[in-house]
């Protein structure tokens, strides 16, 4: 997603990309239907989020091939925002890329009982298997992100892979918020940041970017264009409601450029 623009100072904003994973996890424990996937991705784009992002697992434990379709078909509706499907390209995201072309596919290196995400690709060696999948998204129209630790060294690997943009994993950084170790830790994504924009890509970030942290990134780490948060602002919803939940992670966002 292209960064935003503020009408008040035109300076550039990174783009808040709801996941909605966890609604569908909350749902799936009951045959109910409720709490509704594509409710709760209108309610976040009617409150101002500029995409909404998936990750769809094989085991199907939270979303569903069928909520990653009702969404696309809600996506339609709303050109302005964008829609990013996230997985691991030899598992099940590509057939539902070729069905329906998101603006973006982020690829993630997760094994099939995966917990979470946990780590990035390891370039070059991930890249004889990655670079047809990326030159097949990238004839379909499709943004290539590939998820990655914060290593400078990687960035133009990734670049020469073809892909769009890298999504740096932020875990780490997350874990040492506040302590010792933050400064370390952001200087680390500073400089992945540096040589991914040197070498041509975007840069995204995510994994449990929340409330308290999120500022803090964005005024260290340069040129984040979009940052997709899931699990804790679906959890701040749980208190606050979307709509006032994407306010506040809005806000997070506008601070970190004044």
């Amino acid at each position: 997603m292209n960064p935003l623009l503020n009408g008040a100072d035109a300076s550039p904003l990174c783009a808040l990309s709801v996941n909605v994973n966890k609604v569908a996890l909350l749902r799936n424990t009951r045959h109910l239907g409720i709490p509704s996937v594509t409710r709760a991705a209108a309610l976040c784009l009617e409150a101002g989020a500029q995409g909404i992002t998936v990750h769809p697992r094989p085991d199907a434990r939270h979303i569903r091939e069928s909520d990653v379709h009702e969404l696309a078909t809600l996506m339609a509706q709303w050109p302005q925002a964008e829609f990013n499907i996230e997985g691991n390209p030899t598992q099940n995201l590509m057939n539902l890329v070729r069905a329906l072309r998101p603006h973006q596919a982020t690829f993630v290196p997760d094994s099939e009982d995966q917990f979470t995400s946990d780590h990035g690709w390891t370039l070059p060696a991930d890249a004889g298997r990655l670079a047809p999948l990326v030159a097949e998204c990238r004839q379909l129209g499709v943004r290539v992100s590939l998820f990655m630790d914060p290593n400078p060294d990687a960035m133009l690997e990734a670049a020469r892979l073809g892909a769009d943009r890298v999504e740096l994993y932020t875990e780490p950084y997350a874990a040492a918020h506040g302590g010792p170790e933050q400064a370390a830790q952001l200087q680390r994504y500073k400089m992945a940041a540096q040589a991914a924009l040197a070498a041509g890509l975007g840069v995204n970030a995510g994994h449990d970017l929340n409330r308290t942290n999120l500022t803090d990134f964005l005024r260290a780490v340069p040129g984040v264009q979009e940052v997709s948060i899931g699990h804790a602002l679906i959890a701040d919803a749980l208190e606050l409601g979307y709509a006032e939940t994407v306010r506040e992670y809005l806000r997070c966002i506008a601070r970190a450029v004044r």
